[in-house]
């Protein structure tokens, strides 16, 4: 029960930021072909309660097979698209309406003792894709197999307005009455860049981007993605489709885009309501750095000093003075989430400066995010010429030892320092020379 109270304390903070916010999420026709797929329904229901706005795009390859096996029709591909003639457009059309329905019918769930109770959802789909041909591909006729030329944004965002789902299909018209068949992964990212959405999701048989020793990346810079990409050859087939999406709509205005497993029940919950998620999120921009504290950040520094506080481990600072020694303090900072920060002292005259209030969240202590706040007040520092940086500490002699810090004594503090010394706290003096 602590657990669960703890749990729900702690998704607060992206409940409220997430509210009003347009998320695409994104899967293709296995996930609405597997069993657990009534618990992504669930979880879709959840999202949207919580008042996120969603466009869900499916695709349908796997019930596009089973249609054109049934029919002895050969399937054919081209740099892992479908070439789709017309007894092929006609099997997707099939496939395209199958799977819409399913997902409709599963959405307007509302039983008794389930996930869905009560709900009452209603689901938009329609002609919200104008498409054109994909043309010849590597001397390759890609016939009826198209791209996204236009997206009815205008009709999408009616239908959000007026607390719609919107469900997407890979199908595009175009003005002459043409139908083109669509890469999920192409209009779910169409659709998130044009519909300024604050994240694109895909549900995938990853579980997300690993690194080539085999470690699950939980956050990539777009940067850092395309180079993963330049070996895409160690890469499984579903992360070489959905990563160059992922790239794509981050470069154009998405903020976050997030890779996820369809066979991790909660992928969805457990990715956007955990710190640390279950996957792999994407961004243009490093998602974690060290900038000078603000006045907003005074919520979030104490949340990070309070507990050391408490154990005696810092030294306690009011709001208000936090509040007015705010220009002192660097913060760093995760998809903007305070976890760590650090402050400077300075004594100019004598040419020296402490560093204070030295804290990190303890989920980012291993991960180098403590010395990257040192490093930034020794760089202020040295702008200030100072040559040496002092810290008091009861707690992490040896962290500062480890990191050039040698033993000194109140005698090497500055006078205005010493006369404020805590004998009680006996605090250790740590001296580095800049």
């Amino acid at each position: 029960m602590r657990a669960f109270v703890h749990w729900i304390r702690a998704a607060a903070p992206y409940v409220h930021a997430f509210r009003g916010k347009t998320f695409v999420i994104a899967f293709g026709g296995e996930v609405v072909a597997d069993d657990s797929f009534l618990g992504v329904v669930h979880d879709l229901n959840l999202l949207h309660s919580l008042g996120i706005r969603l466009i869900v795009a499916h695709g349908c390859r796997p019930q596009v097979e089973a249609i054109l096996a049934a029919q002895n029709i050969d399937s054919r591909y081209a740099n892992g698209v479908r070439i789709t003639d017309n007894d092929a457009m006609d099997c997707v059309l099939e496939a395209a309406g199958q799977v819409r329905a399913r997902i409709e019918a599963l959405l307007s769930l509302g039983l008794a003792n389930s996930p869905m109770a009560g709900a009452r959802n209603r689901v938009s789909s329609g002609n919200y894709l104008t498409a054109k041909p994909m043309g010849i591909v590597d001397g390759i006729d890609m016939q009826l197999s198209g791209e996204v030329r236009r997206i009815d944004t205008e009709a999408i965002q009616q239908r959000l307005d007026d607390g719609d789902i919107v469900l997407i299909s890979p199908t595009g018209y175009s003005p002459t009455g043409e139908i083109f068949n669509l890469t999920v992964e192409e209009v779910a990212t169409q659709c998130a860049v044009r519909m300024d959405a604050t994240k694109l999701i895909f549900l995938t048989d990853a579980d997300g981007v690993r690194n080539a020793r085999r470690q699950l990346l939980s956050d990539l810079s777009t940067t850092d993605a395309e180079k993963l990409l330049a070996r895409a050859d160690r890469l499984p087939p579903d992360i070489r489709v959905y990563l160059p999406a992922a790239i794509r709509a981050c470069n154009n205005g998405v903020a976050r885009a997030h890779i996820i497993s369809r066979h991790h029940d909660g992928a969805l919950l457990l990715e956007l309501f955990t710190r640390d998620g279950v996957g792999t999120m994407i961004a243009a921009t490093a998602l974690a750095h060290i900038r000078a504290a603000t006045i907003d950040d005074v919520g979030g520094i104490l949340s990070i000093i309070g507990p050391l506080e408490e154990q005696g481990v810092l030294v306690r600072r009011s709001r208000e003075r936090l509040e007015s020694e705010i220009e002192r303090f660097v913060v760093a900072e995760y998809d903007n989430h305070i976890i760590g920060c650090a402050a400077l002292y300075a004594f100019p005259q004598e040419r020296i400066g402490e560093l204070a209030a030295l804290a990190v969240h303890p989920d980012f202590r291993r991960e180098g995010y403590g010395e990257a706040l040192m490093n930034e007040i020794e760089q202020r520092a040295r702008r200030l010429k100072l040559t040496q940086l002092f810290v008091l500490t009861t707690k992490t002699a040896h962290w500062f030892l480890e990191r050039g810090f040698r033993t000194g004594s109140i005698a090497d503090l500055p006078q205005q320092k010493q006369a404020l010394y805590n004998y009680q706290r006996k605090s250790q003096v740590y001296v580095k020379n800049l």
